[in-house]
């Protein structure tokens, strides 16, 4: 996989700088500079944020180097969700594990990763406040417990079909932020 420093060595030689220049102008050592481009160090806070004003680069452009686009991945990403029909609170870990290995090795997957558990959290929550009301309503005898019962199966609908538009948007290349998320539990 191709560093950082391998990627503020392109972009110096395609802006047509030398080492020296870069390193005077970025207020740096050249020293540390030679470090960083060849890979033997990693540039910390001021002086990557020097490097990147000095190349006209966003420091989220350095920091996303190496990352790959994988459609492929994202889409069963959002499958994933799909665990719960499964295993309880699939919908949550699955997609949080692959979230975690791989949210740094993909684009796009931390914004989408945070949305999805968001979403899935809520979900979760909503699923289980109902279902303790149908249980609470059931012990009761009333006679609109089974309301609670189709408002469950509208919510395991919703997740399923949702999920697979998902799916098949990204398919079409269509990638934007998916679900709605009025309360943040991951930022």
């Amino acid at each position: 996989m191709e560093t950082i420093g391998f990627k503020i060595s392109e972009i110096r030689i395609k802006k047509g700088l030398t080492q020296e220049r870069l390193s005077e102008q970025s207020k740096i050592n050249l020293r540390t500079l030679q470090r960083i481009e060849k890979g033997t160090s990693a540039p910390r806070g001021e002086t990557l944020k020097n490097i990147c004003q000095v190349l006209g680069l966003n420091m989220e452009d350095i920091l996303d180097y190496g990352k790959k686009e994988n459609l492929e991945f994202l889409k069963y990403f959002h499958l994933s969700v799909l665990s719960f029909l499964f295993f309880p609170f699939g919908n949550i870990i699955l997609p949080l594990l692959l979230w975690l290995n791989n949210r740094n090795k993909i684009i796009d997957l931390n914004e989408q990763g945070i949305n999805v558990l968001n979403y899935q959290i809520l979900w979760t929550i909503l699923l289980y406040l109902v279902f303790t009301m149908w249980i609470i309503f059931t012990i009761m005898s009333h006679p609109d417990k089974n309301l609670f019962l189709y408002i469950m199966g509208g919510l395991y609908l919703l997740n399923v079909t949702y999920s697979i538009i998902i799916y098949k948007q990204i398919d079409n290349g269509i990638l934007k932020k998916f679900y709605f998320n009025p309360i943040k539990f991951l930022k």
